[in-house]
């Protein structure tokens, strides 16, 4: 009976072995079948991996300035684009051993990072993280997406082992480089070395490259801007891996780590001539789309000048804030005990989490006030201010300003990071506006241009959009007409009372003095900006006539209203416009047509545009001679004799209208035109005694002192026209066709 048992045991055995083995090999055909079909399915919908040869990431549109310095970009992605050899050694080495440290062994997939990860995920009880490759992350970051699904995992797993069997480790380390998010849309090492720290890859520090290197895993939720301490946290978690992997010593990994995060944020994009550089796209956008010029890298050379572009916004801040703080203090902004705050200790203010750099314009609290001394606080930074500081408000002070609790806006000079220490000065942002335009006569080329005191407050551009009354600064194309039709400076005209009948009854202009100087000449009219004389011309010569001329200048405006007021600058012409139809005057009687452009080419270098100099005749070179001579005595013994100062030939005219709405200066000197407006975007009076001389002739002479510093000083006359351009080894089209477009002789 027992052996029958045993026989039996031993039968019932080899059925159930038979049958498990059964069921598993069933278990993995099924598996192998469904495997294949999710292959066949999945794998349909994978782009073929040869397509990375042809994949194109949207690149950045480039400005360069016309010695081939990069001032600005466009680009919904800021990317700069770079060849293997260009990454770092360092950030190489950073960023695998912290991203995939068996980036070189695997084939796409790190079985052994995933087993490693699933280990400490089921010990650890947290979920299961950083098992993807560099491949992978790639494989996304060009075709797939970040969807959470099976199906997209499972993809981005067959598509990186195709990437790996058609690329080098190399060329896959580049593509990765290139399009790795790395915050404020910043994608790849190279641009977001330019953002965060104004550098190019080569000239990173080793702190540096580990920020970048740390990037990849939190760039999507922390950045160096917004999450400063948990960006020094993965830094030091990076510089540490290195270490421990022999990329780095110790020591250098212990001495990086104490370095502070010390953010240069680039202001490379358009910060240096934000209006010059709206006004290019908006032309770039009309001829080729927004698409061309956000997303395929367009190389754009620039007509603006570096150095000139800085002096004239130097200028132009100067000028206005000068303005401003003679027109009074208006105040601080509020009182943050008297808004409900309990302490001062325990308020917060957005301001204090922007980094704290030289220049830039802060919130600060004031928690001390004394006579002759005040502490503001700015977060964890401090200052104090004195009372020889606050000298331009009129308070004699510091107690008279400012209170316990109030807030102030503030400019740092200066920042004493290890100490917490900032040197500041008391801003007030000016309610005033004003504009410079500055080109090169001969070639129209657009050298300097600014369009107003902060283009993120208003990207209203007040030299290319806004038309303002000129005043007297159009009186000399009253003079050019009078010139023209046979008169000379040393002419003379009456200065007298005079009436003319108008739609209203009748007008009777006056001068500026109230004053009559009776029989002058035409220069003595043209210096001391006389006013009847201006008109007395127009009325001799012919309305009509005079439109006529100005519209040869360049003048376009839809404004010029053919009535006798029109001599007194009552016409609204924008800054662009004026400051070129200058330049005819220092060009002996030829207008050469603005431009900001010289040439346009696509990311491969070929040229899609070309823009040379166009010219035009509008008057003989007799009368532009006169009328430089004209205008010379404007800053001889008229009303911009502050511009003798320079101690250059300088030829010009100042306008105001009328209640001072607008200030005007327009000067050139034989090569460079320069217009200058001041005023409030609606119109209202700058205030009594605010004329051109006063308002708009200082920002002129700023610009033109930095600008024309070490300079030879060059005389009117010395040079024609084609010998200005020959000069500057730059051709005027061979076919002149067109309008009353000519080459000069």
């Amino acid at each position: 009976m027992a052996l029958l048992a045993v026989l039996s045991f031993q039968f019932r055995g080899k059925n159930l072995l038979r049958t498990v083995v059964f069921f598993l090999l069933l278990l993995v055909s099924v598996g192998l079948g469904a495997f294949a079909g999710l292959l066949i399915v999945y794998k349909s919908d994978l782009p073929e991996v040869k397509q990375l040869e042809d994949y194109r990431p949207n690149v950045i549109t480039e400005l360069y300035a016309d010695d081939g310095r990069t001032i600005g970009s466009f680009a919904l992605e800021r990317r700069v684009v770079v060849t293997y050899e260009q990454l770092p050694a360092l950030l190489v080495d950073a960023l695998l051993v912290t991203e995939d440290q068996n980036f070189e062994r695997h084939w796409g997939i790190d079985v052994t990072g995933i087993g490693r990860a699933i280990f400490k995920g089921l010990f650890s009880g947290k979920r299961i993280q950083g098992t993807s490759t560099l491949t992978q992350q790639l494989s996304r970051l060009c075709f797939l997406n970040s969807e959470k699904s099976f199906k997209r995992k499972f993809q981005e797993l067959l598509f990186s082992i195709q990437i790996e069997r058609f690329y080098t480790k190399h060329q896959i380390l580049t593509l990765y480089g290139n399009q790795v998010p790395l915050g404020h849309r910043n994608y790849g090492f190279a641009a977001a070395a330019q953002y965060y720290f104004s550098k190019s890859l080569g000239e990173l520090n080793l702190g540096e490259v580990a920020v970048l290197a740390a990037m990849p895993a939190v760039a999507h939720f922390a950045s160096p801007i917004t999450n400063p301490d948990r960006i020094l946290l993965r830094r030091n978690y990076v510089l540490d891996r290195m270490a421990k992997k022999g990329k780095i010593s110790v020591d250098r990994a212990r001495t990086a780590k104490a370095s502070p995060l010390e953010l240069r944020i680039s202001t490379r994009h358009q910060a240096l001539a934000p209006y010059f550089a709206e006004e290019i796209r908006k032309g770039l956008e009309q001829k080729y789309g927004s698409d061309a010029v956000n997303e395929s890298g367009l190389r754009v050379y620039t007509t603006l000048n570096v150095d000139m572009q800085q002096a004239a916004n130097e200028a132009v801040r100067w000028g206005l804030e000068d303005f401003d703080r003679r027109h009074g203090w208006r105040g601080t902004q509020k009182n943050v005990l008297q808004q409900g705050v309990p302490t001062l200790e325990s308020f917060r203010h957005e301001d204090w989490k922007r980094p704290k750099l030289p220049g830039s314009i802060l919130t600060g609290l004031i928690v001390a006030a004394r006579p002759k001394t005040a502490q503001i606080r700015f977060g964890e930074y401090e200052a104090a201010l004195s009372d020889s500081d606050i000298a331009w408000t009129g308070r004699k002070s510091l107690t008279d300003l400012f209170k316990l609790g109030d807030l102030a806006l503030f400019r740092v000079s200066d920042v004493d990071a290890a100490r917490k220490r900032l040197k500041v000065v008391l801003y007030q942002p000016p309610e005033i506006q004003g504009a410079l335009v500055a080109l090169d006569s001969a070639t129209g080329a657009v050298k300097a241009l600014v369009g107003g005191y902060d283009f993120d407050q208003s990207k209203f551009n007040r030299a290319t959009q806004a038309f303002r009354q000129t005043g007297s600064a159009f009186k000399p194309f009253v003079f050019t007409l009078a010139i023209d039709q046979g008169m000379n400076p040393n002419d003379t005209i009456e200065d007298s009372p005079v009436s003319f009948p108008s739609r209203q009854g009748t007008w009777s202009p006056q001068n500026y003095d109230r004053k009559f100087e009776g029989t002058i000449t035409l220069r003595r009219a043209m210096a001391q900006s006389r006013n009847i004389p201006a008109v007395k011309l127009l009325s001799r010569f012919g309305i009509e006539k005079e439109i006529e001329y100005v519209k040869r200048f360049g003048v376009t405006s839809p404004n010029l209203a053919p009535y006798l007021p029109m001599a007194l600058g009552s016409a609204e012409v924008t800054l662009l416009e004026m400051t070129s139809a200058y330049s005819v005057f220092p060009n002996d009687g030829v207008r050469v047509l603005p431009r900001l452009t010289q040439r346009v080419a696509d990311y491969g270098g070929t040229v899609k545009e070309e823009n040379l100099v166009e010219v035009r005749e509008v008057i003989p070179q007799s009368t532009s001679r006169a009328m430089v001579d004209l205008l010379r005595s404007v800053v001889e013994v008229g009303t911009a004799q502050r511009a003798k100062s320079l101690q250059r030939p300088i030829a010009g005219k100042t306008g105001t209208t009328n209640n001072y709405t607008d200030a005007w200066f327009i000067g050139f000197t034989p090569s460079l035109t320069c217009g200058v407006w001041v005023g409030y975007d609606k119109k209202r009076s700058l205030g009594k005694g605010e004329t051109g001389a006063r308002a708009a002739l200082p920002i002129w002479m700023r610009f033109m002192e930095r600008v024309l510093k070490d300079k030879p000083v060059e005389e009117f006359g010395e040079l024609s026209l084609p010998e200005k351009l020959a000069r500057e080894k730059l051709d005027t089209p061979d076919d002149a066709s067109g309008d009353g477009e000519t080459t000069p002789e």
